[in-house]
């Protein structure tokens, strides 16, 4: 697929939109599937934020299903802890009741009877269940803060994770008391549950990471701290292959030609934002949205800015596939590949700073979030090879080279 096409036939569009609380992304997710509404798209958009605000940007009032707010436009307020009571409350129960004629005290049997991250596995099952529908053509995700987002994204790999270990657990106790221990404990079905959620999440991880159905959209403010956590959130999604197809960047100030002294600041530090943000996310296509004098509420306001943001291109198109960066393993070490075609390496310097890495090549400097394991390895000489830009990280000598 290339840049600019639509999903595959006859499936849902899902676009999520994350970013640094307090940048506008519940702005932008409203506007763009109030613009994919207007443009004739069946489009819901939904927000599994805890502190929900997309009521207050659409100027209505939502609720936990949704809500016909336009011509062809929903919307909802996804209420997690009432999905993980309808989902998974019954099963809970039995498994805390299991765990107290066990000999656990009540509170000890409730906290363990709770699975780490099921607050954010049934919110994407909610949200995989409106895909799964076919009502809608488009389906606009406003996200949790990127902290939170990317917890709730990597859950599918853990959610797993835990369900295999509670069938190991099972398989131990079948084989020590056998016929007698489930006659005893039939609650033990309670794993049989986790599979089937489980093979349920496998498959929701699987349309969360096909580029032609699903897209993740970075909103950022022409601010550096805000561009900091932009390239964590990039790395991270990176790393667990959740294709991302553009950046937004929200309240871009526009030049009049009157500014006070001022206004004039703001515009040059402004600029120098903008610099920084294109440089970081050189590969990626990159939509302004301007500063507005009165706040955009309401679909007519919202479809107006997103209109203003992404002018003729469809809003629920694919805008970008394949990945911004990779990390292999190589050897003892591992190899981060950054799509930067066009680079001479000879004029390249590298600088590692914590886990930061900086790309300096003649006047232009890449900033790269390295994830943990590489943040603890140092890096080696960088080579070109197939447009990309390949970094080897080893874990440092005595004498502080490479190994």
């Amino acid at each position: 697929m290339t840049s600019g096409q639509t999903g595959g036939s006859g499936s849902t569009r899902l676009i999520l939109y994350v970013g640094k609380g307090g940048v506008g992304k519940t702005t932008l997710a409203a506007g763009t599937a109030a613009l994919a509404a207007r443009r004739g798209q069946r489009t819901l958009v939904v927000s599994t934020d805890l502190a929900h605000s997309l009521g207050d940007v659409l100027d209505v009032r939502l609720s936990a299903e949704p809500m016909r707010i336009a011509d062809r436009l929903e919307a909802q307020e996804v209420n997690v802890l009432e999905e993980v009571r309808r989902s998974w409350g019954k099963v809970q129960d039995r498994l805390a009741e299991f765990l107290r004629e066990e000999g656990m005290s009540e509170v000890q049997a409730d906290e363990l009877a709770i699975v780490p991250g099921m607050e954010e596995v049934a919110g994407l099952m909610q949200i995989d269940r409106k895909v799964r529908s076919g009502e809608y053509d488009c389906i606009v995700v406003d996200a949790a803060p990127t902290g939170e987002t990317i917890r709730l994204l990597s859950m599918p790999e853990s959610f797993q994770w835990y369900a295999g270990r509670l069938e190991q657990w099972r398989g131990r106790l079948l084989r020590l008391a056998g016929p007698f221990l489930t006659t005893l404990v039939p609650d033990l079905n309670v794993v049989d549950v986790m599979k089937q959620i489980a093979t349920r999440v496998r498959a929701l991880r699987g349309r969360l990471t096909d580029p032609r159905q699903s897209s993740y959209r970075i909103v950022v403010t022409p601010d550096r701290t805000v561009l900091r956590e932009a390239q964590r959130a990039e790395t991270y999604l990176n790393l667990f292959n959740y294709p991302i197809d553009a950046v937004l960047v929200n309240r871009v100030l526009s030049e009049t030609g009157h500014e006070d002294q001022f206004t004039r600041a703001l515009l040059q530090r402004q600029a120098q934002a903008l610099t920084g943000i294109r440089d970081a996310f050189a590969t990626l296509p990159i939509f302004e949205a301007p500063l507005t004098a009165e706040e955009p509420l309401g679909v007519e306001a919202l479809a107006h800015l997103a209109e203003s943001a992404f002018g003729t291109t469809d809003p629920t198109a694919v805008l970008h596939v394949g990945a911004t960066q990779r990390i292999e393993r190589q050897g003892d070490g591992y190899v981060l590949r950054l799509t930067m075609p066009n680079v001479e390496v000879e004029r390249m310097a590298l600088i590692k700073r914590g886990d930061e890495l900086y790309i300096d090549i003649g006047n232009f400097r890449r900033e790269v979030t390295l994830p943990y394991t590489l943040a603890a390895l140092e890096p080696g000489t960088a080579r070109i090879h197939d447009g990309a830009l390949e970094i080897p990280f080893m874990a440092a000598t005595e004498n502080g080279a490479t190994a």
